[in-house]
């Protein structure tokens, strides 16, 4: 009856809802997205298994990937058929999240394919797969301390990848080769360091190799029995087979590709061309703003910060130039640690300090802990990082500290240091996407720089509401991070698009940073390495202010910024665009709740 009034009354809609039809196939439409998205993550993972181990999965921790170029192209058209996949799926039959998830997935597609036109049929996973702040040299050995070890299979698991280590340094020897010969290299001046990088992994003793380390302690769930045959085993495979692939790895790259690498600079003047730099600027900021607007930004905001920089100094009463205010906060003990031991302690009591008065910033924090811990000595002078943990909370997230030199570090830096990479920045972030439970497994894992530096640069002001910068040198310290990413604009883009020389990025760092010398030598080298991604800090940044600043001016009394920035990470990692439709439709929800 309800179906034949329907139809009598004219509405076609009103008698298929009365049918059920709508809903069935709303039912159909979302239980076949939820398969395309499950089948996706565990054909991720399987491509992938040192992804698969640091997001906490532990089935494939016997292996490493497989970059042959069979594999490489395979793996292109597999990906695609999962995008055609989800491209027929009618977005109408779907609940405003999956929606949010199939706009996610098909940007994400698009935008890897866009990157992949470059390389042509060529089997290339990436333009360099190995430069002096990434590749193996850094990531394997990185790996051993993502990996479960909590049994014995663990340890058999973990004996069989260490036996695959030299397929798979061969296999990234067959890429850089290929990418050489048809002129995807790195600029030379950036990886002279690598040789001596991979040549860190080159040990006379297995014992002493970073791979060694899960053997010198073992869980209590591993029988006694089984230690020294575990222990012995590993410092075999280690000595026959892991130190040998990477001395004849750190001899191809030293002797056969190192002279091969590219004068120039510029990721514009790669086989792409300025449409290179163009979708990588695309692909890192997740807008479309182009590498011009980007820049006139970063000038502009260069400008904003040294005023502000300015009045701060005034306030501590010193009488000289803000060059010479910068020698003073770079020479004077009373701003530096002496020992490893006390920069590591200075920055747990920090930590301490921000834990306390999270809660006044959110209304629901995450309940995954975090800890801070020395980086490996091995990364030299890298900066300061954060190490998510794992999905199923068998591991915690990591502040990765360089103590390899305390007077590096300023006490003036730490705290917006440390607001940046654990709470409320990094930390915070993913491991509240970790807990999410409405979105498909690839968002809860999903890394977009700007948003995710976008947010951790925002998370750095948030120290102002919970009195973080009370002291005069420690908001020099909040704003001359906030400069340094202000100039990365400046500098990315003029390097990648203008025509920038090293020396004018080095220059114009030296002129409106507060950073020492040695620290801006590698920061430009690593713009040049990874292009577009020194952009993205601050496009996100300003980003999620025009948004507060938006919900602020609408709702009036009624914002409430703990919400606010709940909204802001409650949809896990996504492209800036989404994060916008995702505050509007709050803030038309805050609307109506208020009446």
């Amino acid at each position: 009856m309800r179906l034949a009034r329907a139809v009598a009354a004219g509405c076609l809609a009103c008698a298929l809802a009365a049918s059920g039809l709508v809903a069935r196939a709303e039912s159909t439409a979302s239980a076949e997205l939820n398969r395309a998205f499950d089948e996706y993550w565990e054909w991720s993972l399987a491509r992938n298994p040192g992804f698969a181990t640091f997001v906490g999965d532990a089935r494939y921790n016997d292996r490493l990937g497989d970059l042959s170029a069979d594999a490489v192209l395979r793996e292109r058209a597999e990906a695609a058929a999962f995008r055609r996949r989800v491209e027929a799926i009618d977005p109408a039959g779907l609940t405003t999240e999956q929606r949010v998830s199939r706009e996610v997935f098909l940007r994400d597609r698009a935008s890897r394919e866009r990157l992949e036109k470059f390389f042509g049929e060529l089997p290339l996973r990436n333009a360099y797969p190995v430069t002096q702040t990434f590749g193996p040299q850094f990531f394997l050995p990185q790996m051993v301390r993502s990996t479960r070890f909590a049994s014995t299979a663990d340890y058999e698991a973990y004996l069989k990848r260490l036996a695959a280590v030299p397929v798979f340094l061969d296999q990234v020897t067959e890429q850089l080769s290929l990418g050489a010969a048809h002129g995807w290299t790195p600029p030379r001046v950036t990886v002279q360091a690598v040789p001596a990088q991979i040549g860190a992994q080159v040990v006379a003793d297995p014992t002493q190799s970073a791979f060694y380390a899960p053997f010198r302690n073992f869980p209590a769930s591993v029988p006694e029995a089984e230690r020294e045959r575990l222990r012995t085993a590993g410092a075999a495979v280690i000595k026959d087979s892991v130190v040998p692939a990477f001395e004849r790895f750190r001899r191809y790259f030293e002797g056969e590709y190192l002279p091969k690498t590219r004068t120039e600079l510029a990721a514009s003047t790669l086989p792409g061309g300025p449409a290179y730099y163009d979708v990588l600027l695309q692909d890192q900021t997740t807008t479309g703003l182009t590498a011009r607007e980007i820049h006139e930004t970063g000038l502009r905001e260069v400008s904003r910060v040294e005023t502000e920089m300015d009045a701060v100094m005034r306030s501590t009463g010193f009488k000289g130039s803000r060059a010479e205010f910068v020698r003073f906060l770079w020479s004077d003990p009373k701003f530096f640690y002496q020992t490893p031991g006390e920069l590591l302690a200075g920055y747990r009591d920090i930590a301490k300090r921000v834990d306390a008065e999270s809660p006044r910033l959110f209304r629901e924090l995450p309940r995954l802990p975090y800890g801070i811990r020395a980086m490996p000595p091995e990364r030299g002078r890298a900066a300061e990082s954060y190490t998510p943990g794992a999905g199923d909370g068998s591991r915690a997230g990591y502040f990765e500290a360089n103590l390899n030199d305390p007077k590096g570090r300023a006490k003036w830096q730490m705290p917006t240091l440390v607001l940046h990479e654990t709470v409320p920045g990094h930390h915070t972030q993913s491991a509240r996407a970790l807990e999410l439970t409405n979105i498909p497994a690839f968002r809860r894992f999903a890394w977009y720089p700007a948003f995710g530096e976008g947010w951790a640069l925002y998370a750095e002001r948030l120290g102002d509401e919970i009195g973080m910068y009370a002291d005069p040198y420690d908001r020099y310290g909040h704003l001359s991070g906030e400069l340094l990413r202000s100039a990365r604009m400046v500098v990315d883009t003029g390097l990648h698009a203008l025509g920038w020389t090293r020396e004018q990025a080095v220059a114009y760092m030296k002129e409106h940073t507060t950073e020492s010398d040695a620290f801006i030598a590698s920061e430009v080298d690593r713009y040049i390495v990874q292009p577009g991604q020194a952009t993205t800090y601050k496009v996100g940044q300003l980003k999620i202010l025009e948004l507060r600043a938006r919900a602020t001016a609408a709702l009036g009394p009624r914002f409430d910024a703990r919400r606010f920035n709940n909204v802001i990470i409650d949809g896990g990692a996504l492209p800036l665009s989404v994060v916008e439709q995702n505050v509007d439709r709050w803030i038309a929800a805050e609307k109506a709740r208020g009446g």
